[in-house]
Protein backbone atom coordinates (compact mmCIF):
# COMPACT_ATOMS: atom_id res chain seq x y z
CA UNK A 1 0.00 0.00 0.00
CA UNK A 2 1.35 3.84 -0.06
CA UNK A 3 0.10 7.35 -0.40
CA UNK A 4 -4.01 7.28 -1.56
CA UNK A 5 -6.14 11.09 -1.86
CA UNK A 6 -8.44 12.22 0.29
CA UNK A 7 -11.30 11.48 -2.25
CA UNK A 8 -9.71 7.43 -2.66
CA UNK A 9 -10.74 7.89 1.37
CA UNK A 10 -14.04 8.77 1.17
CA UNK A 11 -14.80 6.29 -2.07
CA UNK A 12 -13.55 3.70 0.38
CA UNK A 13 -15.54 4.61 3.89
CA UNK A 14 -18.90 5.72 1.26
CA UNK A 15 -18.87 1.94 -0.42
CA UNK A 16 -17.94 0.36 3.36
CA UNK A 17 -14.93 -1.15 1.89
CA UNK A 18 -11.83 0.59 4.35
CA UNK A 19 -8.43 -0.82 4.78
CA UNK A 20 -7.29 -2.17 7.86
CA UNK A 21 -5.01 0.71 8.70
CA UNK A 22 -5.12 4.33 7.76
CA UNK A 23 -2.46 7.21 8.64
CA UNK A 24 -4.27 10.49 7.93
CA UNK A 25 -1.77 13.23 7.66
CA UNK A 26 -1.16 17.02 6.39
CA UNK A 27 -2.25 20.55 7.90
CA UNK A 28 -5.45 20.78 6.65
CA UNK A 29 -7.58 19.68 10.23
CA UNK A 30 -10.70 20.53 8.81
CA UNK A 31 -10.13 17.50 5.87
CA UNK A 32 -8.46 15.40 8.46
CA UNK A 33 -11.61 15.80 11.09
CA UNK A 34 -13.81 14.87 7.83
CA UNK A 35 -12.45 12.10 7.24
CA UNK A 36 -11.70 10.73 10.79
CA UNK A 37 -15.30 11.04 11.33
CA UNK A 38 -16.25 9.12 8.13
CA UNK A 39 -14.45 6.22 9.25
CA UNK A 40 -16.37 6.44 12.69
CA UNK A 41 -19.56 6.39 10.08
CA UNK A 42 -18.80 3.14 9.41
CA UNK A 43 -20.14 1.80 12.31
CA UNK A 44 -24.35 2.32 12.90
CA UNK A 45 -25.28 5.38 14.90
CA UNK A 46 -26.86 2.80 17.55
CA UNK A 47 -23.88 0.85 17.75
CA UNK A 48 -20.63 3.53 17.83
CA UNK A 49 -21.15 3.33 21.78
CA UNK A 50 -19.71 -0.02 21.78
CA UNK A 51 -17.68 -0.24 18.47
CA UNK A 52 -15.89 3.13 17.92
CA UNK A 53 -13.34 4.62 20.25
CA UNK A 54 -11.41 7.71 20.05
CA UNK A 55 -7.70 8.15 21.72
CA UNK A 56 -5.63 10.92 22.15
CA UNK A 57 -1.81 10.93 21.75
CA UNK A 58 -1.16 13.40 23.76
CA UNK A 59 -2.83 11.87 26.54
CA UNK A 60 -0.04 9.65 28.73
CA UNK A 61 -2.08 6.77 29.18
CA UNK A 62 -2.09 6.20 25.00
CA UNK A 63 0.90 4.05 24.38
CA UNK A 64 1.49 1.46 21.55
CA UNK A 65 -0.38 -1.44 23.75
CA UNK A 66 -3.55 0.88 24.68
CA UNK A 67 -3.72 1.37 21.03
CA UNK A 68 -2.81 -2.26 19.90
CA UNK A 69 -5.53 -3.48 22.83
CA UNK A 70 -8.25 -1.63 21.72
CA UNK A 71 -7.67 -2.28 17.92
CA UNK A 72 -7.79 -6.53 18.87
CA UNK A 73 -11.44 -5.91 20.52
CA UNK A 74 -13.98 -7.49 18.65
CA UNK A 75 -17.05 -5.35 17.93
CA UNK A 76 -20.08 -5.81 19.79
CA UNK A 77 -23.03 -6.47 18.10
CA UNK A 78 -21.57 -5.41 14.69
CA UNK A 79 -19.03 -6.84 12.32
CA UNK A 80 -16.50 -3.96 12.80
CA UNK A 81 -14.56 -1.78 15.38
CA UNK A 82 -13.45 1.58 14.29
CA UNK A 83 -10.24 2.72 16.60
CA UNK A 84 -8.72 6.56 15.84
CA UNK A 85 -6.05 7.88 17.25
CA UNK A 86 -6.11 11.80 17.57
CA UNK A 87 -3.36 14.09 17.60
CA UNK A 88 -0.86 11.32 17.12
CA UNK A 89 2.08 13.11 16.21
CA UNK A 90 4.08 12.20 19.65
CA UNK A 91 4.05 8.66 17.67
CA UNK A 92 4.20 9.35 13.64
CA UNK A 93 6.80 12.24 14.10
CA UNK A 94 8.27 12.02 17.04
CA UNK A 95 11.49 14.44 17.99
CA UNK A 96 14.96 13.05 17.38
CA UNK A 97 17.35 13.30 20.22
CA UNK A 98 20.90 11.79 20.03
CA UNK A 99 20.44 10.10 23.60
CA UNK A 100 17.05 9.29 25.71
CA UNK A 101 15.88 7.04 27.68
CA UNK A 102 12.39 6.78 26.07
CA UNK A 103 14.11 5.67 23.02
CA UNK A 104 15.21 2.08 21.84
CA UNK A 105 18.81 1.02 20.95
CA UNK A 106 17.39 1.74 16.96
CA UNK A 107 16.78 5.73 17.95
CA UNK A 108 12.83 4.82 18.18
CA UNK A 109 10.89 6.10 20.22
CA UNK A 110 9.09 3.87 23.32
CA UNK A 111 5.52 4.76 21.89
CA UNK A 112 6.51 3.12 18.87
CA UNK A 113 7.13 -0.51 20.10
CA UNK A 114 7.43 -3.53 18.48
CA UNK A 115 3.48 -4.14 19.31
CA UNK A 116 1.97 -1.01 16.88
CA UNK A 117 4.90 -2.53 14.32
CA UNK A 118 3.11 -5.69 14.39
CA UNK A 119 -0.11 -5.02 14.42
CA UNK A 120 0.45 -3.17 11.47
CA UNK A 121 1.99 -5.63 9.66
CA UNK A 122 -1.00 -8.28 11.27
CA UNK A 123 -4.09 -6.10 11.29
CA UNK A 124 -7.22 -7.15 12.68
CA UNK A 125 -9.50 -7.76 9.94
CA UNK A 126 -12.73 -7.07 11.63
CA UNK A 127 -10.95 -3.56 13.30
CA UNK A 128 -9.98 -0.28 11.42
CA UNK A 129 -7.17 1.77 12.68
CA UNK A 130 -7.05 5.54 11.98
CA UNK A 131 -3.72 7.40 13.08
CA UNK A 132 -4.32 11.05 12.61
CA UNK A 133 -0.99 13.63 12.59
CA UNK A 134 -0.08 16.72 11.23
CA UNK A 135 3.08 14.69 9.56
CA UNK A 136 5.12 11.35 9.74
CA UNK A 137 8.53 10.74 9.84
CA UNK A 138 8.97 8.07 6.60
CA UNK A 139 12.27 7.36 7.62
CA UNK A 140 11.83 5.83 11.36
CA UNK A 141 10.44 2.30 10.93
CA UNK A 142 7.04 3.09 12.19
CA UNK A 143 6.58 5.49 9.23
CA UNK A 144 7.85 2.40 6.92
CA UNK A 145 5.53 -0.06 7.83
CA UNK A 146 2.83 2.44 7.19
CA UNK A 147 3.64 3.05 4.23
CA UNK A 148 4.17 -0.19 3.42
CA UNK A 149 1.36 -2.15 5.04
CA UNK A 150 -1.56 0.85 5.28
CA UNK A 151 -3.08 3.27 3.52
CA UNK A 152 -1.22 6.92 4.04
CA UNK A 153 -4.06 9.54 3.54
CA UNK A 154 -2.37 12.99 2.66
CA UNK A 155 -4.42 16.45 3.54
CA UNK A 156 -2.46 19.71 2.56
CA UNK A 157 -5.22 21.72 1.30
CA UNK A 158 -4.45 23.58 -1.42
CA UNK A 159 -0.95 22.24 -2.35
CA UNK A 160 0.39 19.04 -3.50
CA UNK A 161 2.28 18.34 -0.65
CA UNK A 162 3.72 19.96 2.54
CA UNK A 163 6.07 22.14 1.15
CA UNK A 164 5.55 24.80 -1.59
CA UNK A 165 7.97 25.71 -4.11
CA UNK A 166 7.45 28.89 -6.47
CA UNK A 167 6.83 27.50 -9.49
CA UNK A 168 3.95 25.59 -7.82
CA UNK A 169 2.05 28.99 -6.50
CA UNK A 170 -0.02 29.27 -10.07
CA UNK A 171 -1.17 25.79 -9.50
CA UNK A 172 -2.35 26.57 -6.04
CA UNK A 173 -3.56 29.67 -7.04
CA UNK A 174 -5.82 27.51 -9.92
CA UNK A 175 -6.71 25.05 -6.83
CA UNK A 176 -8.20 27.86 -4.86
CA UNK A 177 -9.99 29.28 -7.53
CA UNK A 178 -11.72 25.24 -8.35
CA UNK A 179 -12.64 25.10 -4.77
CA UNK A 180 -14.76 28.56 -4.62
CA UNK A 181 -16.64 27.54 -7.71
CA UNK A 182 -17.16 24.51 -6.07
CA UNK A 183 -18.58 25.51 -3.34
CA UNK A 184 -20.24 28.38 -4.90
CA UNK A 185 -21.96 25.86 -6.98
CA UNK A 186 -22.88 23.61 -3.68
CA UNK A 187 -23.88 26.90 -2.07
CA UNK A 188 -26.10 27.87 -5.60
CA UNK A 189 -24.62 30.81 -5.72
CA UNK A 190 -22.94 32.79 -8.44
CA UNK A 191 -20.14 34.29 -8.10
CA UNK A 192 -18.21 36.74 -9.89
CA UNK A 193 -15.09 36.01 -11.72
CA UNK A 194 -13.30 38.16 -9.69
CA UNK A 195 -14.79 37.93 -6.80
CA UNK A 196 -13.19 34.59 -7.18
CA UNK A 197 -9.66 35.81 -8.16
CA UNK A 198 -10.14 37.71 -4.72
CA UNK A 199 -10.72 35.20 -2.75
CA UNK A 200 -8.18 33.05 -3.66
CA UNK A 201 -5.58 35.93 -3.78
CA UNK A 202 -6.42 36.39 0.42
CA UNK A 203 -5.79 32.76 0.63
CA UNK A 204 -2.78 32.15 -0.63
CA UNK A 205 -1.62 28.72 0.22
CA UNK A 206 -3.78 28.51 3.24
CA UNK A 207 -7.13 26.30 3.26
CA UNK A 208 -8.17 27.49 6.74
CA UNK A 209 -8.61 30.87 5.57
CA UNK A 210 -10.36 30.80 2.28
CA UNK A 211 -12.75 28.35 4.39
CA UNK A 212 -12.73 31.06 7.24
CA UNK A 213 -13.55 33.61 3.95
CA UNK A 214 -15.97 31.51 2.70
CA UNK A 215 -18.21 31.10 5.51
CA UNK A 216 -17.74 34.59 6.50
CA UNK A 217 -18.86 35.64 2.38
CA UNK A 218 -21.98 33.40 2.76
CA UNK A 219 -23.31 34.77 5.97
CA UNK A 220 -22.18 38.17 5.02
CA UNK A 221 -24.68 37.78 1.41
CA UNK A 222 -27.35 35.59 3.14
CA UNK A 223 -29.94 34.93 0.88
CA UNK A 224 -28.77 36.64 -2.29
CA UNK A 225 -28.00 34.47 -4.95
CA UNK A 226 -25.28 37.14 -6.93
CA UNK A 227 -21.96 37.35 -5.02
CA UNK A 228 -19.78 40.84 -5.95
CA UNK A 229 -16.23 41.38 -6.19
CA UNK A 230 -17.29 44.02 -3.73
CA UNK A 231 -19.01 41.55 -1.48
CA UNK A 232 -15.55 39.59 -1.23
CA UNK A 233 -13.87 43.00 -0.59
CA UNK A 234 -16.03 44.00 2.52
CA UNK A 235 -15.40 40.33 4.10
CA UNK A 236 -12.03 39.50 3.22
CA UNK A 237 -10.38 42.87 3.10
CA UNK A 238 -6.66 42.61 3.08
CA UNK A 239 -6.79 45.13 6.73
CA UNK A 240 -3.75 44.55 9.06
CA UNK A 241 -4.48 46.60 12.65
CA UNK A 242 -6.63 45.43 15.56
CA UNK A 243 -8.52 47.09 17.84
CA UNK A 244 -9.69 45.18 21.01
CA UNK A 245 -13.18 46.39 21.26
CA UNK A 246 -13.75 46.64 17.48
CA UNK A 247 -16.57 43.66 17.04
CA UNK A 248 -17.98 44.74 19.88
CA UNK A 249 -18.50 48.09 18.04
CA UNK A 250 -19.34 47.14 15.02
CA UNK A 251 -21.96 44.77 16.40
CA UNK A 252 -23.11 47.67 18.54
CA UNK A 253 -23.83 48.98 15.09
CA UNK A 254 -25.61 46.30 13.76
CA UNK A 255 -23.10 46.17 11.16
CA UNK A 256 -22.27 42.21 10.62
CA UNK A 257 -20.14 42.90 7.80
CA UNK A 258 -17.56 44.75 9.76
CA UNK A 259 -17.98 43.05 12.95
CA UNK A 260 -16.82 39.73 10.65
CA UNK A 261 -13.96 40.92 9.74
CA UNK A 262 -12.92 42.31 12.97
CA UNK A 263 -13.38 39.13 14.26
CA UNK A 264 -11.45 37.45 11.68
CA UNK A 265 -8.34 39.94 11.96
CA UNK A 266 -8.73 39.17 16.02
CA UNK A 267 -8.41 35.31 15.11
CA UNK A 268 -5.43 36.03 13.21
CA UNK A 269 -4.46 38.12 15.59
CA UNK A 270 -4.12 34.98 18.27
CA UNK A 271 -7.40 35.75 19.97
CA UNK A 272 -9.01 32.35 20.98
CA UNK A 273 -12.84 31.61 20.92
CA UNK A 274 -12.99 31.54 24.41
CA UNK A 275 -11.63 34.85 25.09
CA UNK A 276 -14.14 36.70 22.18
CA UNK A 277 -17.26 35.06 24.44
CA UNK A 278 -16.05 36.74 27.48
CA UNK A 279 -15.52 39.80 25.90
CA UNK A 280 -18.92 39.40 24.24
CA UNK A 281 -20.29 38.26 27.30
CA UNK A 282 -19.33 41.48 29.51
CA UNK A 283 -20.63 43.83 26.47
CA UNK A 284 -24.44 42.14 26.56
CA UNK A 285 -24.98 42.54 30.45
CA UNK A 286 -22.86 46.02 31.22
CA UNK A 287 -23.73 47.35 27.83
CA UNK A 288 -26.66 45.93 25.82
CA UNK A 289 -29.44 46.77 28.64
CA UNK A 290 -28.73 50.36 28.11
CA UNK A 291 -28.54 50.49 24.72
CA UNK A 292 -31.38 47.68 23.87
CA UNK A 293 -33.06 46.00 26.48
CA UNK A 294 -35.11 43.88 24.35
CA UNK A 295 -32.07 42.43 22.91
CA UNK A 296 -30.88 41.00 25.76
CA UNK A 297 -32.32 38.01 26.25
CA UNK A 298 -31.85 36.67 22.72
CA UNK A 299 -28.38 37.79 22.94
CA UNK A 300 -27.75 35.87 26.31
CA UNK A 301 -29.59 32.87 24.49
CA UNK A 302 -27.09 32.96 21.35
CA UNK A 303 -23.94 33.37 23.95
CA UNK A 304 -25.00 30.18 26.01
CA UNK A 305 -25.61 28.24 22.80
CA UNK A 306 -22.47 29.33 21.49
CA UNK A 307 -20.78 28.61 24.46
CA UNK A 308 -21.73 25.17 25.05
CA UNK A 309 -21.41 24.08 21.62
CA UNK A 310 -17.66 25.25 22.20
CA UNK A 311 -17.26 23.40 24.86
CA UNK A 312 -18.97 20.27 23.55
CA UNK A 313 -16.73 20.55 20.15
CA UNK A 314 -19.84 20.96 17.93
CA UNK A 315 -18.78 22.39 14.78
CA UNK A 316 -15.46 24.67 14.42
CA UNK A 317 -14.93 27.06 16.71
CA UNK A 318 -14.23 29.94 14.25
CA UNK A 319 -17.54 28.94 12.60
CA UNK A 320 -19.49 28.97 15.65
CA UNK A 321 -17.88 32.31 16.67
CA UNK A 322 -19.02 33.56 13.48
CA UNK A 323 -23.07 32.64 13.78
CA UNK A 324 -23.03 34.28 17.14
CA UNK A 325 -21.13 37.61 16.04
CA UNK A 326 -24.22 37.59 13.24
CA UNK A 327 -27.05 36.53 15.77
CA UNK A 328 -25.61 39.06 17.98
CA UNK A 329 -25.70 41.92 15.11
CA UNK A 330 -29.34 41.60 14.29
CA UNK A 331 -31.53 44.17 15.07
CA UNK A 332 -34.37 42.89 17.21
Amino acid sequence: MASIGAEAFVKQMRGRAPEPVYAIIGDDDHEKSFLAQLAADLVDEELRAFNVERLYGTDKSTTAETIVEAARVLPMLGDRRVIVVLRADTLLKPRRRKADEDEDEDGEPALASDALLAYITKPEPMTTLVLVADDMDRSRKLGKALLKHASVVECWGLKSGKEVKGWDLPQVARAAQAWVKRHAADAGKQIEPAGVALLAERAGTDISRLRGDWQRLLLYVGDRHKITREDVAEVASPETSQDDWAVTNAIERGDAATALRQLALAFDAGAVPQMVVGQLAWWVRTKLPNLAPGRVKPALDALLRADLDLKSSIGEPRVLMERLVVELSARR
